[in-house]
């Protein structure tokens, strides 16, 4: 390790240069890989006939190989007095042809366009980090005088940002050609090789400059060049490549159950994400059959939000259910398309075998494995952007339970379902009066030009949501007391408007408010997912925060149930739902100021910080004493039903008890006739009611 550099820096420094060479001795440091791993590359862009410039030669076989295959015109060039003397002496006798000059790459004595290439492995590297750049701009300069209209800069690279991005804007300024390879390991090597990829950056100079840039991205020696636009772009595919190496030499030299490693594979000439790959090894100490070292499971199209695939518990819990030593879960993305299984096994293969762990003997068969054999089914119906949300799109997916849904998705977290409802064919939805008909399935998935689709507004399909509405049965609601009585509900937060919806639809002598911020999901709700407000559901556009101060001030208390059901936009902290502020203990006052006596405040909480839960929790109980909660399974979200009631026992027997009579109460109250059908909901209020627990 003495003979790598301190810093940076150092590899620019021509003192560090002459102490490495006398130390390093005949020992030739083939930092950025040796002449067999970049000839492909080499003999593509320098001709065996061409004048070459090698800049910052060092010690390097790379010459004396090049000179060996027929390369005659070589000139090369280094700062180091030591290494040009030791490289003459050493080439003498056996290559009298191959000189080594003392010159500084900044300030070369070459005639203008005398030569039609300029090679560089690693100078280029070692010049850009001193004195921000301007050795490595002045070397640039040097380069592009001495080569002829049509000659190439070759430069072989580790591609700091720093450093690519100094190099591709000098030459797109002057209007040169921008090509980049990405040399990766081969498969098998890497337990002893370098972690980043070796890059080849190849300028070409054109008579006159190019009038737009010339960008491009290969694969390889012999890679198809992708273009892109803009330099920016350049520089996050070299970010990607270097990341995927980084993971790829992990991958092959060790396993970690708790690593949660993934990557995004993005189309080739799109750029755009095709598939995201989360590598889940087996826990130790797991039985698993000796032949089983690797397997591909592919997530069904609609179905990556899931907690079994998205959530790192559901994936370990993928993993055992599997019993292979490691399992690659692979996530389709939106806006591409997949033709069938086999095309997309065949798309994935080359690259998902990088990934297998060590040990695997090289001609063992990897299974792809699916749920019931296909990719699943996506349709995107709506895209749209929202000034508040940014970008959204809405789409029609089929579910493993082989039903019809439809999603509202917020691209800025795509892997969070916003909204979510059942669909029905239109004439399914007219025709509920057939009791006990059986579920049809179509032979293939319908699609919204086909076959008519409507959101059944009985069903939730959120499990939350259905807790909040059992939630109703604190109020007695059903109860043969309570005929008649009305129950006012504000709601925080609409969404697709199944919730409140549902509501209006199915609980007796309900009146419901929802103020929504954004108006542009109030639009999505009224167009793709039914929503439609009336005299008994209406909405209120704007913040809830100041919605509930107005309310407040006004006096009076007006609202039976107060529900917050609504998102954080900011990721950083760690509840991603309500946002901190509506759990301050200001607001959850003026909550408990609009309920009548015999109100109820529900709260649905994500919350991943358990200091940060129980601080919420502190909170929430100074106000409201009485507090039960109802984990969903599989699931972050837990519902807090909170009452000014006298906090109850741990084990919470008396309200517990008789929860459990009233829930039944509002099960017979659900689904009067008031949507004009004899549908009835599809929710168990008992069932969810008796995982109840005390705070």
């Amino acid at each position: 390790m003495s003979l790598l550099p301190r810093s940076a820096e150092e590899f620019s420094s021509a003192e560090y240069w002459e102490k490495f060479f006398k130390k390093r001795a005949d020992k030739a440091f083939e930092w950025y890989g040796d002449y067999n791993r970049l000839c492909g590359v080499l003999h593509k862009y320098i001709k065996v006939h061409d004048q070459v410039l090698v800049v910052g030669c060092g010690n390097s076989e790379l010459s004396e190989q090049l000179y060996d295959v027929g390369y005659k015109h070589l000139t090369n060039i280094d700062i180091s007095e030591t290494v040009v003397s030791h490289m003459n002496q050493r080439n003498a006798e056996r290559r009298p042809g191959l000189t080594f000059q003392q010159v500084d790459a900044t300030q070369t004595p070459y005639e203008d366009a005398s030569y039609q290439a300029a090679l560089d492995k690693g100078t280029l590297d070692a010049m850009a980090s001193e004195e921000e750049g301007i050795l490595a701009r002045s070397m640039l300069t040097e380069v592009g005088r001495v080569l002829s209209v049509g000659g190439r800069y070759v430069c072989v690279t580790l591609a700091q940002e720093s450093v690519i991005r100094l190099a591709v804007e000098h030459f797109v300024q002057l209007g040169w050609a921008v090509r980049l390879h990405c040399l990766q390991e081969e498969s098998g090597k890497e337990e002893d090789s370098f972690a980043l990829p070796v890059f080849v950056l190849v300028c070409t100079k054109f008579r006159q400059p190019m009038p737009t840039p010339v960008l491009e991205m290969c694969l390889g020696e012999d890679g198809a060049p992708a273009r892109l636009t803009q330099v920016s772009e350049l520089l996050s595919a070299v970010r990607e490549h270097q990341a995927y190496s980084v993971l790829r030499k992990r991958l092959r030299t060790g396993t970690d159950a708790c690593s949660n490693l993934s990557l995004t594979l993005c189309h080739t000439k799109t750029g755009l994400p095709r598939y995201t790959l989360t590598v889940q090894d087996c826990s130790p100490g797991a039985k698993v059959p000796r032949s089983n070292h690797f397997a591909i499971f592919i997530v069904p199209q609609g179905s990556e939000t899931a907690w079994l695939y998205s959530s790192t518990e559901g994936r370990r819990q993928l993993a055992a259910s599997a019993n292979f030593r490691r399992l690659i879960v692979v996530a389709m993305h939106r806006n591409q398309e997949y033709t069938d299984m086999q095309a997309v096994q065949s798309e994935l293969s080359p690259m998902v075998m990088d990934l297998a762990p060590r040990g695997m003997p090289a001609n063992q068969q990897v299974p792809f494995l699916s749920v019931g054999g296909d990719l699943g089914w996506r349709e995107e119906v709506s895209r749209g952007v929202s000034e508040l949300s940014g970008e959204f799109c809405v789409e029609n997916v089929k579910g493993e339970d082989g039903e019809m849904y439809r999603r509202l998705v917020f691209l800025s977290n795509a892997a969070l379902v916003q909204s979510e409802s059942r669909l029905v064919s239109s004439s399914t939805a007219s025709s509920h009066k057939k009791k006990n008909r059986k579920k049809a399935k179509p032979a293939a998935p319908p699609t919204a030009s086909s076959t008519s689709l409507s959101v059944d507004s009985g069903f939730l399909c959120c499990a939350h949501h259905e807790v909040m509405v059992a939630g109703l049965s604190m109020l007695g609601v059903g109860a043969p007391e309570n005929k008649g009585v009305p129950v006012s509900v504000l709601l925080v937060g609409l969404g697709g408007g199944g919730l409140p919806q549902f509501l209006r639809d199915f609980v007796p002598d309900v009146t419901v408010e929802v103020v929504e911020l954004d108006p542009v999901v109030l639009e999505v709700a009224k167009e793709w997912f039914g929503f439609r407000p009336d005299d008994r559901l209406t909405v209120t556009l704007g913040d809830g925060l100041e919605r509930i101060s107005v309310l407040e001030k006004e006096g009076g208390c007006v609202f039976d149930v107060v529900m917050f059901d609504v998102d954080n936009k900011d990721s950083t902290v760690g509840m991603s739902c309500p946002p901190a502020a509506f759990v301050e203990t200001s607001i959850l006052k003026k909550v408990s100021s609009l309920l009548t006596p015999r109100g109820v405040f529900i709260l649905n909480l994500v919350c991943r910080d358990s200091v940060l839960r129980e601080s919420v929790l502190q909170r929430v109980s100074a106000v409201f004493p009485a507090i039960l909660s109802r984990k969903i399974e599989g699931e972050v979200n837990e519902v807090l039903l909170c009452s000014r009631g006298e906090k109850e026992t741990p084990d919470g027997a008396r309200i517990l008890t008789s929860l459990k009579q009233a829930a039944k109460s509002l099960q017979s109250a659900l689904g009067s006739d008031r949507t004009g059908t004899s549908r009835r909901p599809h929710i168990d209020i008992v069932e969810l009611l008796k995982d109840l627990r005390v705070e």
